[in-house]
């Protein structure tokens, strides 16, 4: 059925100020606040306040900045990254993570890891039975 012209029921969300319950105050432009009038590629010390650490554009609820600012601030930082006054990427080092190394083995196959494991058992046993105090193993996997 069909609503009634004159029924009182909303029909879409609200919109305005009650759409977002939350407020929040706006975060001011750095731009702003040092009073810049023309964001220059080779002000480096400002391009790189609106760079992540590493070396990604911010954007603009992060800045702070208006939609302009916004894009002279991108387009100057593309253009110092074209003239090698500001990287591209940075790399952040994470000491929790180690890669494996990339000979296309990623680890030792599980009969070549047993082996190795046995001969160094037996070569122990063989020098506790001879009452040899240091015993030099050297194996494949260590040449």
């Amino acid at each position: 059925m069909a609503k009634a012209k004159g029924s009182k029921t909303p029909s879409r969300a609200p919109r305005g100020k009650d759409a977002n319950p939350r407020k929040y105050k706006k975060k001011t432009s750095p731009l702003v606040i040092d009073k810049v009038e023309y964001v220059d590629y080779k002000d480096v010390d400002l391009l790189s306040r609106f760079m992540s650490d590493r070396a990604k554009i911010r954007n603009m609820r992060v800045s702070g900045n208006n939609r302009q600012q916004q894009l002279d601030i991108a387009n100057a930082i593309k253009i110092a990254r074209e003239m090698a006054l500001l990287p591209y990427a940075k790399r952040v080092a994470s000491a929790s993570r180690t890669r494996p190394p990339r000979d296309g083995d990623r680890r030792p196959r599980r009969d070549e890891g047993l082996e190795a494991q046995t001969e160094v058992v037996e070569i122990e046993a063989v020098a506790d039975e001879l009452e040899v105090d240091d015993v030099l193993v050297e194996t494949d996997e260590e040449v």
